[in-house]
């Protein structure tokens, strides 16, 4: 890996009784794409907000080595807020545009927090709300847009400074799946220039599609680190039978369960991981009234083996 552009080092974080980040580390390297994910209240915001100098820690480090940092080489969370901010560029979860200001406005404002000056920010305003794919809604207000298109006038907003680091908390949550795939694609074009990304999300396929490496939390902790398809390799049998209908949920103790590695059942659908799919397959046959779906292993299996498929609320 290149020197790192953040290095976060034993991170530990408590509120009251509760630790919500408890002694975890990771790297993003230039160019890189680390995707944090983890169910409600695995610690993935606090770990952002401690990386954006918003929630202090209780322990550990939080090193920034931004290229052309003024003040010095590596810089520290939260001793050198502001200079890192000048270099960031964050999403947060929530909107957060201005719904007085149109789209250029709100560039504008956002470009003024960085001490730009306003012939610097207009220059940079076309060619943001063209990378948003909102060149025609340069006028409109936030409350006229779409979801979608808030999310990427977001994002535009956010490289106002040409930001070597994006930390992206949940972006495209609330979105429909066209727009999604079109914040994707905006992402995928960042990454082919060059950008770092600190990315929190909710959706597996998400993850797999932007990530270089994933890192995986739970209850602050963090269970395992690496490339998707390695880390879906490593844990998990390549086959997925998955048989839904009714009278389904007998086939947990028929005796076609010895054909499967593991069994694991969600609702009405049972789970057969499998290294050899054929024979379970095959055996199904005798049971034609119910629905099966075969198909590979993916992110969302490996995420739900290690953190349960029991619904966690956020707290």
């Amino acid at each position: 890996m290149n020197t790192p552009i953040l290095s976060v080092q034993g991170l530990r974080k408590r509120f009251g009784a509760t630790t919500v980040v408890d002694g975890v580390s990771f790297d993003i390297a230039p160019g890189e794409c680390l995707g944090v994910i983890g169910p409600n209240g695995a610690g993935k915001t606090t770990t952002i907000r401690m990386c954006l100098g918003l929630t202090t820690p209780d322990e550990g480090s939080i090193t920034y080595r931004l290229q052309g940092a003024q003040t010095q080489t590596n810089l520290q969370m939260p001793f050198d807020a502001l200079a890192i901010k000048q270099q960031l560029g964050v999403v947060s979860q929530f909107d957060s545009l201005d719904p007085e200001f149109t789209c250029e406005e709100n560039i504008l404002t956002y470009g003024r927090y960085f001490g730009m000056k306003d012939a610097v920010i207009h220059a940079k305003i076309p060619e943001l709300l063209a990378f948003a794919s909102l060149t025609h809604k340069a006028k409109d207000k936030p409350g006229m847009l779409s979801g979608g298109m808030r999310r990427r006038l977001s994002l535009a907003r956010a490289m106002v400074n040409d930001p070597q680091l994006l930390l992206l908390d949940e972006p495209t949550t609330g979105l429909d799946p066209q727009a999604r795939h079109l914040m994707w694609e905006r992402l995928q074009v960042l990454l082919q220039q060059g950008k770092s990304i600190l990315l929190t999300t909710h959706f597996m396929d998400e993850a797999e599609r932007l990530c270089n490496r994933l890192l995986v939390l739970d209850h602050g902790r963090k269970m395992m680190e690496g490339q998707p398809r390695e880390l879906i390799a490593q844990h998990l049998e390549p086959d997925v039978v998955e048989v839904y209908g009714a009278d389904a949920l007998q086939l947990v103790d028929a005796p076609l369960k010895a054909l499967a590695d593991r069994v694991e059942v969600s609702g009405e659908t049972v789970f057969f991981y499998t290294r050899q799919a054929q024979p379970l397959l095959s055996a199904l046959g005798a049971h034609p009234h119910l629905r099966t779906l075969h198909r590979p292993a993916n992110l969302e299996d490996l995420f739900l083996k290690l953190t349960g498929r029991q619904i966690r609320e956020a707290s």
